[in-house]
């Protein structure tokens, strides 16, 4: 187990050393412990070998020169110059943030950038500020749409986190796809199947192998199938695609770069990079911020207190398994997979210090 701290510490020195200023190190390294702290490891430290590996093959600019490229009062577009994805995010939520303060509600589309960690991480920042926050994402297209064995879309997380006043906020933070590809690479790395609705071979036959992209394989949109509703899953994929890129101006589908480095970039890119899109919306601006809150504990206590399905002790609401997640990880540590914890050992040797057993 890792102390979430040392975690923090380690990978904020991994990015120092390859070049980033200190804010832009320990932006990066903050989301990914938030991840490993919330439960989606698939997005934590696994990570750092795959950014670190962009880094290596030239292609994230660790000293970007990030910049507002067109602005109204309550939005902006954010140029990322291929920064790492967590910088131009944290950025640009800012902005959405300080955009909603002044007009009621603030929309920041960022383009030019990279895979940017948990979209929850960036829709949390407005919970501080009596705000709704939303983050979605495109990525790289390792995602068939539905009737297709072409890999034109990526997995396309959505998260939007709303407060509360007792009860703790809602956070809702998904891929449009049933299982994220960092959860494949973590099943990968631990020599395990997955259920079959999550990935089809290059035939567009179900397949249970979490490796089946190296082969020509892809993954399937939420639902899986036509039959129990792919065709819904594909809709969202695409709606958050086409949010993030055209308005940004970043690469859509097809032409978003890949997130790992032993991938090639597409070729004729129409766009800039990887694309973002965040809001934040002020509950006062739409009714009193407690009346607000308020009617939002009552919102979440009716749902909580649904009757549970047979055999299930509880409803959860979102948000429920990362804040317990959370609060079990802060207490007892992180466990990071052994063949991630080899990563990290040859990036820090390779870095000249040292990966703690």
């Amino acid at each position: 187990m890792y102390d979430h701290k040392y975690l923090l510490d380690f990978t904020t020195e991994v990015f120092t050393r390859v070049g980033c200023n200190s804010d832009d190190a320990a932006a990066v390294a903050a989301v990914l412990v938030a991840a490993e702290l919330r439960g989606h490891s698939s997005h934590g430290m696994i990570r750092v070998r795959e950014y670190y590996e962009l880094w290596k093959s030239g292609r994230v600019n660790v000293s970007p020169d990030v910049k507002v490229v067109h602005e109204t009062p309550s939005t902006a577009v954010v140029d990322g110059d291929r920064c790492f994805g967590m910088v131009a995010g944290v950025r640009s939520m800012h902005l959405a943030i300080e955009k909603a303060a002044a007009t009621g509600t603030g929309w920041v589309a960022a383009r030019n950038s990279n895979h940017f960690g948990i979209a929850g991480y960036y829709a949390m920042m407005a919970l501080e500020h009596d705000m709704v926050g939303i983050a979605v994402t495109n990525a790289n297209p390792l995602v068939v749409p539905t009737f297709s064995v072409s890999r034109l879309l990526g997995t396309n997380p959505l998260a939007v986190a709303v407060p509360a006043l007792e009860e703790p906020p809602f956070v809702a933070d998904f891929a449009t796809t049933p299982i994220a590809r960092g959860k494949l690479a973590v099943s990968e790395k631990k020599g395990e199947k997955v259920p079959l609705g999550y990935v089809q071979d290059a035939e567009g036959n179900p397949s249970d192998d979490p490796g089946i992209l190296r082969h020509g394989g892809g993954m399937v949109t939420l639902g899986g199938d036509r039959l129990h509703g792919s065709h819904k899953g594909y809709c969202m994929t695409a709606v958050i695609d086409i949010f993030s890129a055209l308005f940004s101006g970043a690469n859509f589908g097809p032409f978003v770069p890949p997130s790992v480095a032993y991938l090639p970039v597409p070729e004729n890119q129409p766009g800039k990079g990887t694309g973002h899109f965040f809001g934040a919306m002020r509950i006062d601006a739409f009714r009193p911020a407690n009346e607000f809150r308020e009617a939002m504990d009552l919102w979440i206590r009716t749902f909580r207190n649904a009757k549970p399905a047979k055999g299930e002790q509880r409803v959860l609401i979102p948000g429920d398994p990362e804040r317990e997640a959370e609060k079990e990880h802060l207490k007892s540590g992180i466990s990071v997979v052994p063949a991630v914890v080899d990563d990290l050992k040859i990036i820090a040797t390779e870095l000249g210090f040292d990966f703690r057993k």
